[in-house]
């Protein structure tokens, strides 16, 4: 008796250890995965770092100005900010900046100066940080394609 329980325990936890791992391992293959293939790459650095590199490269910054709460920029970036046209061409053409306009260091001041009124506010701003294009409200993946294709006529 005691052999038996020994011998339903012992393949219970290996069972169980082979399972988390299997798990987390396919798990953090998705998450990598996704990050880096699909969608808009957000730039990771300070906004004046983003400002830096816009001149630099002589681009424009895409800021998607949000907000936490937001229902319709959660929306934007679980579908059009995910679709691989959208982020294959504001990848390429823009420097691209999410800011949650309320948690952000520079968020209060960038709102004052950009007059922003409602959530999500989309703009293009250069390396002065002058903004030379903006649209207010939620877009579809042709919308915001049409958008950039826009902003980078009046650059």
């Amino acid at each position: 008796m005691k052999k038996i329980l020994i011998g339903i325990v012992a393949v219970a936890l290996l069972g169980f250890a082979f399972t988390v791992k299997s798990n987390n391992d396919t798990t953090s293959i998705k998450t990598k995965k996704v990050a880096t293939t699909v969608g808009i790459n957000f730039f990771h650095g300070t906004w004046e770092e983003a400002l830096d590199k816009a001149k630099e490269e002589d681009k424009l910054i895409f800021l998607d100005a949000y907000a936490s709460w937001c229902g319709p920029c959660k929306r934007m970036a679980r579908t059009t900010f995910m679709n691989k046209s959208v982020g294959d061409f504001y990848n390429k053409n823009f420097i691209n900046f999410k800011m949650d306009m309320e948690k952000h260091p520079q968020g209060r001041r960038l709102s004052q100066k950009f007059h922003l009124r409602a959530y999500p506010s989309l703009y293009f701003v250069n390396s002065k940080e002058e903004v030379s294009h903006k649209i207010v409200g939620g877009l579809s993946v042709s919308q915001i394609l049409q958008l950039g294709k826009e902003a980078l006529a009046t650059k």
